[in-house]
C-alpha cells in the first residue's frame, strides 16, 4: 500500500514568487531523496495563501527514510534555510492518504 503524503502550507501571499522558487527547488531535491514527487501546486483563484505539496511513498517507514535524506541533502538543507530566512511559509500541515481501491 503506497501513502501519499499531503503538504498543505499556508504562505505569506505578498511572497508568492518566493514560494514559486522554494517549491521548483523540491523539484530537484526530492527525487534524488527518494520520495515519487506528484508535484507542488500554487495558488491561482480564490485563496490566495494556499500551496500544496504531494509526494508518495511506498510506506511510512519509506517516508521516514526520506526525511533523513532530505535532512542531510545540501539541497534539501539550502532549501529549508531560504524559505526560514524569506519566512514565506507562516503554516504547514502534513496529512498521510491511502488511495481506495476498487
Amino acid at each position: 500500500m503506497s501513502l501519499l503524503c499531503c503538504i498543505r502550507y499556508r504562505i505569506d501571499p505578498f511572497k508568492r514568487e518566493a514560494f514559486e522558487t522554494y517549491a521548483r527547488e523540491w523539484l530537484r531535491v526530492i527525487p534524488v531523496c527518494g520520495g515519487r514527487l506528484l508535484g507542488y501546486f500554487m495558488p491561482h483563484e480564490g485563496t490566495n495563501d494556499i500551496a500544496l505539496g504531494l509526494i508518495e511513498f511506498d510506506s511510512l517507514a519509506d517516508y521516514e527514510a526520506y526525511r533523513a535524506r532530505l535532512r542531510s541533502d545540501e539541497g534539501g538543507r539550502a532549501n529549508f534555510a531560504f524559505a526560514e530566512a524569506e519566512r514565506l511559509i507562516l503554516g504547514e500541515e502534513r496529512s498521510f492518504l491511502r488511495r481506495v481501491e476498487a
